[in-house]
């Protein structure tokens, strides 16, 4: 799958690297200083490298975890992200990375341990708990056979029973969770759309019914289960879609394993719009009902709360009101 590894000079000898790098043995290594060497000049062909992306090994210097809002959580009142990896191996047309990175290269980072401290430093600073969502800028499982990212933070957060950790995933890649008893403060939220939008906006991703599988065999392994509703798009027979989504999810989870919903509108940051409605230029999605407010394009308001109120008289038909969650627009990672 990795022809080309890209390696930062002062991590050349981490233990990290070390095993990574022992996984490919036939692939070309080259050095840099730091990884925006590669990842971040200008004129790169983000579609042309999508195809063969190369994997770039790097210490993250700057900040390990970020606060986000509340409202953009599952009910926590202390809430960060962080970034274990950057890009992702899907290639979802609605997805706000393409107009975000210059290059779709995996940017790793292979200093697990500054995250931990990082971690257990903001969980100790409160006696409420504390939740730490990765899966921003990158899907949290997908390339767990590579990063063994997964593997490392599941015993780590054994041990701080007050921090939750969600792992965000469209992925069927299970291993890792097969591999660790279930954890009391995790949650494994898979992300969804109706069949019909997946199959034309979710490229690379595996089919509905495979994840659906997937997620009822990880509660069935004892995980909790999230489902995260984001973005909402729109599109014709709407409610008859989703209705049907949200049936075909209940019929294979039991009301008891589900943790959480969360539903999110569409929304993109319009210099990341203009980009990626310039690499796609013939992409229907960006032919919707758009507006741009408050620096952002996102469906008319309207038709907008039409829809989220659509979604949420569905699911509470369907799941109690203490499980649902709206989160009134996507957090922006300021790199």
């Amino acid at each position: 799958m990795i022809d080309l590894v890209y390696i930062e000079e002062s991590i050349r000898e981490h233990p990290g690297t070390i095993e990574i790098l022992s996984r490919f043995p036939k692939a070309t290594l080259l050095s840099c200083t730091h990884y925006k060497e590669i990842f971040n000049p200008s004129g790169q062909n983000f579609r042309l490298q999508k195809r063969k992306p190369a994997l770039i090994l790097a210490k993250q210097t700057g900040k390990f975890i970020h606060p986000i809002p509340p409202s953009y959580g599952v009910g926590g009142n202390h809430n960060y992200y962080f970034s274990h990896l950057l890009n992702c191996l899907y290639d979802c047309r609605y997805c706000f990375l393409q107009g975000m990175y210059p290059s779709s290269h995996f940017v790793h980072f292979i200093n697990a341990e500054d995250f931990q401290s990082a971690i257990s430093k903001a969980s100790h600073e409160t006696e409420e708990e504390s939740w730490f969502f990765s899966g921003y800028d990158c899907d949290s499982l997908a390339l767990e056979s590579i990063t063994r990212f997964a593997h490392g933070m599941i015993p780590f957060f054994r041990e701080l029973p007050n921090a939750w950790l969600e792992l965000r995933t469209k992925s069927t890649n299970l291993k890792v969770l097969e591999n660790h008893s279930p954890l009391k403060n995790a949650v494994v939220a898979f992300s969804f759309t109706p069949e019909e939008i997946s199959k034309q906006t979710e490229w690379k991703v595996p089919p509905l019914h495979a994840r659906i599988q997937a997620m009822k065999k990880v509660a069935a392994m004892g995980w909790k289960v999230g489902w995260r509703i984001d973005p909402v798009i729109d599109c014709q027979n709407f409610e008859l879609r989703y209705a049907k989504l949200f049936d075909s999810l209940l019929s294979k989870l039991p009301m008891k394993k589900l943790h959480s919903v969360s539903l999110g509108a569409f929304r993109m940051p319009s210099g990341f719009f203009k980009k990626m409605q310039k690499t796609y230029p013939t992409e229907p999605l960006f032919a919707g009902e758009l507006e741009k407010r408050s620096g952002m394009f996102a469906y008319k308001q309207d038709l907008e709360q039409k829809r989220l109120k659509t979604c949420e008289k569905l699911l509470l038909e369907r799941i109690p009101q203490e499980k649902l969650f709206s989160c009134k627009s996507p957090v922006v990672n300021p790199k």
